[in-house]
């Protein structure tokens, strides 16, 4: 019923992925009938970098209601949402519903008045240029740190 399989080094030193296949499967590639959860994921209820399913849930998902970075499906809703019914993202494009920032429907929800939306009551500070310039060293500090760490381990 429950399956976990996590890959491992082969004699050879080769990386070997862990399939899992169950009702509910854990591991590198998991198909599970009601919960997968994987790098690759197929399933009922579907989490993983890659998603299948009735609800996946990933970077990349497909199925029924689809959520995720980009994500396709009936209903998706994502960063990227493609969708046959409905669709909810930054970009998202559908048949008969969208709503979203870039959003491309028969009928595209949004609120009547840009400057009276829903979410204008909510504060937001503006993004400066030395944001960008501190989230840039920020993320230079961490590469360099990572490689640091990596040279020290001998990898």
């Amino acid at each position: 019923m429950v399956h976990v399989a996590i890959g491992r080094g082969d004699a050879t030193g080769r990386y070997r992925r862990g399939v899992a296949t169950g009702w509910i499967a854990i591991g590198d590639v998991a198909v599970g009938v009601i919960l997968a959860c994987g790098g690759v994921s197929l399933g009922g209820i579907s989490l993983g970098g890659v998603a299948a399913g009735l609800l996946p849930m990933g970077g990349l998902a497909f199925g029924l209601l689809a959520l995720g970075g980009l994500a396709i499906g009936v209903t998706a809703i994502g960063g990227a949402a493609l969708g046959w019914h409905a669709a909810i993202g930054g970009f998202a494009m559908a048949r008969d519903h969208a709503l979203g920032g870039l959003a491309i429907a028969r009928h595209v929800l949004g609120p009547p008045d840009p400057d009276h939306s829903m979410l204008s009551a909510i504060p937001r500070a503006p993004f400066d240029w030395i944001d960008a310039v501190v989230l840039a060293l920020l993320v230079a500090a961490l590469i360099a740190v990572s490689l640091s760490i990596r040279r020290r381990l001998g990898h």
